[in-house]
């Protein structure tokens, strides 16, 4: 069983930064692809970042190339996802997921444990 806790989610205005941060349980944590998917009310969950357990590659969603940024620090069991010039379109429920066997796409399944979310709301 791996535990995932996000935290950082928040109300900000169009332009602002947010850190999301997903703190997960376990000595392999390391081992882990990491992934972070978001989903707005009334849409399908939708992938935003993943990254390779030491870090090495990090994998985009295409309309979010240059604005977020994917890192981990295994040393303190914590991916972070940095997500600048925020637009409400950026709206949604937040959540990291790990792959325990270490592979990274865009696709939920490949994810098999998964946090509680962080809200993030930007206004107009």
């Amino acid at each position: 069983q791996v535990q995932l806790v996000e935290s950082g989610g928040g109300l900000v205005q169009t332009g602002d930064s947010l850190r999301l941060t997903c703190v997960g349980a376990g000595r392999t944590f390391s081992s882990y692809g990491m992934g972070w998917f978001r989903q707005a009310p009334g849409k399908e969950r939708e992938f935003v970042a993943a990254v390779t357990g030491g870090g090495a590659r990090t994998y985009y969603a295409d309309s979010l190339k240059g604005r977020f940024t994917i890192s981990r620090d295994n040393a303190k069991n914590t991916v972070y996802l940095q997500m600048d010039t925020l637009k409400p379109e950026d709206t949604a429920l937040y959540y990291c997921a790990a792959s325990v066997g270490g592979g990274i796409t865009n696709y939920p399944s490949t994810y098999e444990y998964w946090g509680q979310g962080t809200q993030v709301t930007v206004s107009s």
